[in-house]
């Protein structure tokens, strides 16, 4: 789990230790229910069943146990994970605005989040009118804390039925009462942070939050702990998001300059990177997810959504010279800290990604930097890992989304016969994999929305884009961009009225040295505003990334 989990680290503090006494995923087991929505990704268990045991024998260093003569057991039909029966995460609250709706999608379900007033909660509907479905992220919430449609001047309470109906006589029928005037409404919570929804409006789910709740994280709610929660829109895919998460070894060449990833002893290092062996293990592969182990400390995958890990500041690393192997030394428990990863589906080809880097050390420092401070690094980061997973080397204007293009032309089931993974750096990928494809459908269920297709790739300028993929969306990033336009607004404008200064002053009426005083701010002033508009336009709106000259 450490693609951008080493880099993440960089931007906050040097730490890379175990912390290896913390609780394993739990298991929540609920009734079933009578209705389900229907998959459009039904694979049948003899096609499963007969891939799957050449899939586990794609890495036998990673498991060791299974190999193409599984044990009878092993044909056993697996349980099936639910993909519309768990809790996904929607947004962190610190990025919604009360005032008003804001337009979300999560497995291909476009939604509106609001804040109802009337009941003090985020709600989440479905983004549709039922009038003429126009959006409803589109409308606003009125002096009453209904969300209004703007369309037609329709009104909603947080129960979704309508309210007010404006073109209804008011002496007629009352129309806005009936069924069909009212917007399905989505099981909705707030945990850690974030609002989290339930794919399902069906009202057998209305109370599913006290039978089962999203995936705990303490620390985030620790008043002892500190940290800056992001959320970045990415081009590239669920599968493709967790993977790279999961995935340490490109950490050193992907990220190269950009953060840094310890010291590597001489007898391993073999390269300027420092590339090494890594020593990862998976322990416990279920419906629920997989419990893996590394020099680092332990991981967890949740499914769907969750990836994180405990850690504590380094204090140091030392060499096995008979095995050449790395070892950290041990550290004090009192100083934790961990990554915590939502990977989102939001649709074919689009993910989401929610994160945060709690620790317990360093609180004040990491309080008093602005959180826009602490994405820009992050930003750079992902940016990196976008290119690579997106561009092709003989086309680097319009592509398709080439890797997960690649994936899909051998299928699914087949994803081992298109990478040769011999390493145990790749066992928390394979272990990913071996999970989609045993429990999960072999792909995200998209219950007949999609075809299945990607779609095409846009232009290299587009494809960078940081305005609408996290600054729009990011209340720290969005007030920093304006800010600081009006800096550069100030800075030409004392700019323009220096030299006019200059230029106006009659011979003689101010000295030479303060002539040239008021010349140099004008030429500072103008200097300085075309610095800082080229560190806006990188840091909120586009920044370019070239490996090469890393």
């Amino acid at each position: 789990m450490y693609s951008v989990m080493d880099s993440l680290i960089s931007s906050s503090s040097s730490f890379r230790s175990p912390y290896h006494h913390q609780p394993r995923i739990p298991t929540i087991t609920l009734t079933k229910p009578v209705s389900k929505i229907p998959s459009s990704h039904r694979i049948t268990q003899h096609i499963l069943r007969s891939n799957f045991k050449i899939f586990t024998a794609a890495s036998p260093a990673t498991f060791p146990a299974e190999t193409e003569s599984a044990p009878p057991e092993e044909a056993a039909e697996p349980e099936r994970f639910e993909w519309y029966e768990q809790w996904y995460p929607v947004w962190a609250v610190c990025d919604l605005d009360k005032r008003r709706p804001h337009a979300k999608k999560v497995l291909g379900i476009d939604l509106v989040v609001w804040w109802d007033r009337n009941e003090n909660a985020w709600k989440v509907f479905d983004d549709s009118c039922p009038h003429r479905l126009a959006p409803l992220s589109e409308g606003r919430i009125d002096q009453w804390g209904r969300l209004q449609c703007v369309y037609h001047g329709w009104c909603f309470g947080g129960a979704g039925d309508c309210k007010f109906i404006p073109q209804a006589p008011r002496d007629g029928p009352p129309v806005h009462t009936s069924k069909k005037a009212c917007v399905a409404v989505y099981p909705s919570c707030v945990q850690n942070g974030i609002v989290w929804f339930w794919p399902n409006p069906d009202p057998q789910y209305k109370e599913i939050h006290s039978t089962k709740k999203p995936h705990y994280i303490p620390e985030l709610d620790d008043p002892s702990f500190a940290y800056a929660m992001t959320t970045r829109e990415i081009g590239y895919g669920y599968e493709i998001l967790i993977e790279n998460l999961m995935d340490p070894a490109h950490v050193a060449y992907a990220h190269y300059g950009v953060m840094e990833t310890g010291q590597v002893p001489k007898s391993l290092k073999a390269d300027r990177e420092g590339g090494r062996p890594l020593e990862m293990s998976v322990q416990k592969v279920d419906v629920n997810g997989f419990t893996s182990k590394q020099i680092f400390g332990e991981n967890y995958f949740v499914a769907p959504c969750l990836l994180y890990g405990y850690f504590a500041p380094k204090k140091g690393q030392i060499t096995n010279k008979a095995s050449s192997e790395v070892v950290l030394s041990p550290v004090p428990p009192e100083k934790k800290a961990m990554l915590v990863f939502y990977c989102v589906p939001v649709s074919p080809g689009h993910s989401r990604l929610i994160y945060a880097i709690p620790r317990n050390f360093g609180v004040r420092m990491q309080r008093m930097v602005p959180r826009w401070i602490h994405h820009i690094l992050q930003n750079l980061i992902l940016d990196s890992d976008l290119y690579l997973l997106h561009m092709e080397v003989n086309c680097p204007y319009v592509t398709i989304h080439d890797e997960e293009r690649k994936l899909r032309n051998v299928g699914a089931l087949n994803w081992h016969k298109s990478c040769y993974v011999p390493t145990k750096s790749d066992a928390l990928v394979v272990a990913f994999r071996r999970w989609l494809n045993k429990y999960g459908g072999a792909q995200v269920d998209w219950s007949d929305k999609y075809t299945g297709e990607l779609p095409p790739t846009p232009p290299r300028e587009q494809l960078f884009d940081r305005y609408w993929t996290h600054t729009v969306g990011c209340s720290s990033c969005s007030a920093a961009y304006k800010r600081l336009n009006a800096l550069v607004i100030a800075l030409q404008v004392v700019s323009i009225a220096s030299t006019a200064a200059v230029a106006a002053a009659k011979h003689g009426a101010i000295s030479i040295a303060a002539r040239y005083s008021v010349a140099s701010l004008a030429v500072l002033s103008f200097l300085a505003s075309k610095w800082l508009s080229h560190f806006i336009h990188k840091t909120f709106i586009c920044h370019d990334y070239d490996h090469a000259f890393r």
